[in-house]
């Protein structure tokens, strides 16, 4: 059930992610300006992150193997509006890539189902093994550019959808829900109240927003950024944004798995050290070898075990028929933490010509989360039975 799920994360995250290695040969086909380049690569989060909601929690009532076939053949729609007819325009593409989010809905179903699954003390660690689908980014920016040269444009969103849907049909022949699943009985506005009114869900959501957040931002980003601060190719940029999100993937179960031997506070609070650390020192746009290059692979780890971290904190702390829920708000709250820093970081390039700023601030943030973590999560974890409501 786990290998499943986690493919099933990997291959609707390859759909969410295509249009990011494209979006400088959109660029420039379009004549499009840094902030909107920004904003086509960021858009996707929105339904990504927004939509995890009512999707955490339809999980929690209807289970996973209803929600990921469907949620799977829904991404095949956008996906083959973008290839077929919906890249001639900015308008066009803002579209597709709007509903193309769909696609990251399935982290909120992939949690509760694996949740079930497994016992309190190996959670952290199978969370964190389906959590390492969010490389199916990788996927994306290794391929797409090449598919798109080999073929045409079309190429990579149709070899999409074929696995798109290969999958929902798989998934629904061999995925079952564990037979022991609490299943809530509330109505859905009542159990996203009720989720509303948990601590866990508000101090998870921070630091997913910066730890898988700051993920989505550099997958999404690396490649333009790269090919403006430091003049390399398209397929170079791409290739080593993939690098990055391979060892991200790498490290969320290595998080999760030290989340079970270790307070997941401590593997927060450590990757997020990292993260400051990395986020000053590219700030002065250092050189790329190798410098550059371990400030980001640094970051890529902390981010990737800062994010398995976050969920094993959930999977222990979170009533386990709200899980679903709960992971729904903090994986959409990650989601828009994906979302603004692109944005933000085309505006402040597009005004100063610089990416300084944008890295100065992703330190002051981190700071901010470890703070939180320190002063209030820490506690939470070792006095488990009272860090549930507010």
């Amino acid at each position: 059930m786990l290998a499943v799920a986690t493919i099933g994360f990997a291959v609707n995250f390859w759909a969410w992610a295509l249009l990011s290695p494209l979006a400088v040969r959109f660029t420039a086909a379009l004549g499009l300006s840094s902030f909107q380049q920004a904003l086509l690569v960021a858009v996707p989060v929105v339904v990504g992150s927004v939509g995890r909601i009512p999707v955490g929690a339809l999980t929690d009532r209807f289970g996973g193997r209803i929600m990921f076939p469907l949620v799977s053949l829904a991404t095949i729609v956008p996906v083959l509006y973008l290839g077929l007819f919906g890249h001639d325009s900015l308008a066009a593409l803002l579209i597709g890539g709007f509903f193309l989010g769909i696609g990251g809905t399935t982290f909120a179903v992939g949690v509760p189902f694996v949740n079930a699954w497994f016992p309190p003390h190996r959670r952290g660690f199978a969370v964190g093994v389906f959590g390492a689908g969010m490389g199916g980014t990788a996927i994306s920016a290794l391929t797409t550019v090449r598919l798109v040269d080999a073929g045409d444009t079309a190429t990579p969103f149709l070899l999409t959808a074929t696995v798109l849907a290969a999958y929902a049909i798989g998934s629904w022949l061999l995925l079952r829900d564990a037979p022991n699943r609490p299943v809530p009985s509330a109505p859905l506005t009542a159990r996203l109240a009720a989720t509303l009114r948990l601590r866990i869900t508000w101090q998870a959501s921070a630091l997913y927003a910066v730890a898988f957040g700051g993920y989505v931002a550099f997958s999404v980003y690396l490649p333009a950024y790269l090919k403006t601060a430091y003049g390399l190719t398209q397929a170079d940029a791409a290739n080593r944004m993939a690098g990055f999100v391979l060892l991200a993937v790498v490290m969320r179960p290595v998080g999760g798995w030290l989340s079970d031997k270790i307070a997941p506070s401590r593997v927060l609070a450590a990757s997020l050290i990292v993260v400051v650390a990395g986020a000053v020192v590219q700030a002065f746009t250092p050189g790329l070898a190798p410098v550059g290059t371990i400030a980001f692979l640094g970051m890529a780890a902390a981010l990737g075990a800062g994010s398995g971290a976050t969920f094993a904190l959930v999977a222990q702390v979170a009533p386990a028929n709200q899980v679903g829920s709960v992971t729904g708000v903090v994986g959409a709250a990650g989601g828009l933490g994906g979302f603004v820093p692109p944005l933000v970081m085309g505006s402040i390039y597009g005004h100063f010509e610089s990416y300084a700023l944008g890295l100065v601030l992703l330190a002051i943030v981190s700071s901010a989360a470890l703070l939180l973590d320190v002063v209030s999560v820490g506690r939470n974890t070792t006095n488990k039975g009272k860090a549930a409501h507010v």
